[in-house]
């Protein structure tokens, strides 16, 4: 077990037992990140307001593998870390202290210090030489610096790393709910228009994709995906022949936009790989949907991808 800052500690398994075993006095606290709820700390203890012993453990399942979520798990595990940290000390734990308990250390010095992915690993490897995230904690890591070394889920960043896990799942014929989509920007919950003879809140103001047919609001700017403009025509396989051939080709055109799943796309909830997005007022086609990827306008391919035809809605500010 090792001192990554004052109370608190990074270690593996056998450290793990060590404290349930009581040797190590000043931890109170252990955050167990094994394959399992399993862990050597077997019986679960309260803390002393309730008369108990003072050791409190918090297991989060976390499997060492590059599509591990670790994300949408960060928030309770720093928060928790932070609680022992005060009340005495905290032991941050996996199998060998390698990967998992190392990807979450260095996102809490990450969110406690500001620093960079990069200088926070390398600060906690002073501490202890050996860790080395997998690569999918490191490339979690990147985005969760991108957030401001937070947990941001209206971050763009945040968007497009989570309709990849949702694809990562698609694919390993996990079943999807529709409660990992994103609300329905149209419903009656969605926020009221920003007064527009209020100057404070032109800057809340949203961007809004109504359907060109019957006006519903089908997305906001919140729900886009962003992506890297592609190579405009030479990024297609097939080619006019003839008259273009030796012009300079046209600036890359993105005739579309690429969004979140939202729960109004009921045919997106039915399972298949692919099919069209309609408006769920008036049924109107407004794009299509593959959770295999599809190719923009502009030449860049988006996986999986949610599209909305720019000349099937109206753009405006609300």
């Amino acid at each position: 077990m090792k001192e990554v800052r004052e109370g608190l500690y990074i270690g593996d398994f056998k450290d793990a037992a060590t404290v349930k075993a009581a040797e190590i006095p000043p931890v109170s606290h252990v955050l167990s990140l094994v394959g399992s709820s399993s862990s050597p700390l077997d019986s679960k203890r309260v803390d002393e307001a309730s008369g108990g012993e003072k050791l409190q453990r918090l297991a989060v399942p976390l499997q060492d593998v590059d599509s591990q979520n670790l994300l949408d798990n960060l928030e309770g595990c720093l928060e928790f870390i932070d609680k022992g940290r005060v009340r005495g000390g905290v032991l941050v734990h996996c199998v060998a202290g390698v990967s998992r308990s190392a990807a979450v250390v260095t996102a809490y010095l990450m969110h406690k210090e500001h620093l960079s992915a990069a200088d926070a690993l390398t600060s906690l490897r002073k501490a202890s030489p050996g860790v080395c995230p997998n690569y999918g904690f490191m490339e979690q890591l990147a985005i969760f610096e991108n957030m401001g070394n937070k947990v941001d889920r209206d971050s763009p960043f945040y968007k497009k790393w989570k309709v990849g896990v949702l694809g990562d799942s698609f694919a390993k014929g996990e079943q999807m709910e529709s409660s990992s989509y994103a609300s329905d920007p149209g419903s009656a919950n969605t926020r009221p228009a920003a007064p527009l003879n209020d100057p404070q809140s032109m800057t809340e103001r949203s961007k809004v994709y109504r359907c060109k047919k019957c006006r519903r609001v089908v997305a906001r700017d919140e729900n886009v995906i962003g992506h890297d403009v592609g190579g405009g025509e030479s990024a297609f396989k097939h080619h006019k022949r003839g008259g273009k051939q030796g012009m300079a080709e046209q600036r890359p055109v993105c005739t579309s936009i690429f969004v979140e799943p939202m729960q109004w796309m009921t045919t997106v909830e039915e399972g298949v790989v692919e099919g069209k997005l309609q408006c769920v007022k008036c049924e109107a086609r407004l794009g299509n949907f593959n959770w295999s990827g599809m190719q923009c306008s502009c030449g860049a391919w988006v996986t999986p991808a949610f599209q909305l035809h720019l000349s099937r809605m109206d753009a405006a500010y609300l």
